[in-house]
């Protein structure tokens, strides 16, 4: 419990930044998002909207998983129809102006990839844990293959990919990372702060019944049926937002971007940064995408970028981040936003209590 923390009205209880060093930390991150293009070299750009668009995608996880409780292992389904029916609509919709486009098209993507997570959502009635996890992991499956199949090859290119639109918002054409960088971020810390605030409203607390003890919630009157389909579709959204994003930032899609890989990279995300808080999120995709970056780099300036090496070391990678999700579940559960949050208490303390 932090001491010499005054409440002195509701206010001042439900405020999110409740004292300096919060603000402190969450301002100074956003003034660093804001410089960040502007000294950041090429790659940086690009692994930083990288991790803009994978950080929706485990928000939208971390409502299903960290708050309601339920186990996905197929959310990688949901960013991938966010991202062709992105395309697809871009295409049926191409006679109308450029810059309205994506005001149309994302929307539809997001309502597209919601009704597919409740359709997903219906084995949650009745399973939960590890059932529910591969009846979602086989939705993945089905969604991939549809993908693939010849029939619909005309809308999504099947195994060979389709090409993606550049984005035209209101005339601003996004030809460049730096400008989709823009855009991205501004989307990724919009998702926090209304996942933040999901769960300050009844729905979210419902949300966060049904995690605790569904049978409990369900006497209290919280309907299992409404809650957990909308959980379903509130996750889905958040996905099918990331793969619209991820439709206009590469020029081109492809089924295996969509497997189970990226479900695993996903859920990975989540259990490193903390299930159940806001910046768990965050603070999981920094280390999944950046952690094999560094140590592809490291392993290069180490072999001077040989091609023989890199055959040798390229396994490191994958062995290193097992080794670090061991780690987590181990040592510290609730996450990267749990250290954050000690260190942040301990400097709010000082100079009294520690802790």
């Amino acid at each position: 419990m932090i001491n010499g923390n005054l409440k002195a009205d509701y206010g001042a209880d439900e405020r999110v930044l409740n004292n300096r060093n919060k603000q402190l930390f969450v301002y100074g991150s956003m003034l660093l998002l804001a410089l960040f293009p502007l000294f950041a070299d090429d790659y940086a750009v690009l692994m930083a909207c990288k991790m803009g668009i994978l950080l929706i995608a485990v928000v939208g996880i971390n409502v299903l998983t960290g708050y309601t409780g339920l186990v996905s292992l197929g959310h990688g389904a949901f960013v991938a129809i966010g991202a062709y029916s992105t395309v697809i609509f871009s295409n049926l919709f191409s006679g109308l102006p450029a810059g309205i486009l994506p005001i149309i098209v994302v929307p539809l993507a997001i309502l597209v990839s919601a009704l597919v997570g409740i359709i997903v959502g219906l084995p949650s009635l009745r399973v939960k844990g590890l059932y529910l996890a591969v009846a979602t992991l086989a939705a993945s499956f089905i969604v991939k293959f549809l993908i693939e199949q010849d029939l619909f090859a005309p809308w999504t290119g099947g195994i060979v990919g389709i090409d993606t639109p550049v984005p035209n918002l209101l005339g601003w054409e996004l030809d460049t990372k730096r400008e989709m960088y823009v855009l991205i971020t501004a989307l990724a810390v919009g998702t926090m702060l209304a996942a933040q605030n999901l769960f300050r409203t009844r729905v979210g607390r419902a949300f966060i019944a049904i995690r605790d003890r569904d049978y409990s919630a369900e006497i209290l009157g919280i309907s299992l049926l409404r809650y957990k389909l909308m959980s379903f579709a509130i996750s889905a959204g958040y996905c099918g937002l990331s793969g619209a994003l991820g439709a206009y930032f590469f020029a081109r899609i492809l089924p295996e971007q969509f497997g189970l890989d990226l479900s695993l990279e996903l859920v990975a995300a989540l259990i490193v940064g903390g299930m159940g808080r806001t910046l768990g999120p965050l603070f999981g995709v920094v280390v999944v995408l950046l952690v094999p970056e560094m140590i592809k780099i490291t392993m290069s300036g180490a072999t001077g970028g040989s091609l023989e090496w890199a055959r040798y070391t390229a396994p490191l990678q994958e062995i290193v981040f097992g080794l670090l999700l061991v780690f987590f579940l181990l040592k510290e559960p609730l996450g990267i936003n749990q250290i954050t949050d000690r260190i942040l208490r301990s400097a709010n303390r000082w100079p009294f209590a520690r802790g």
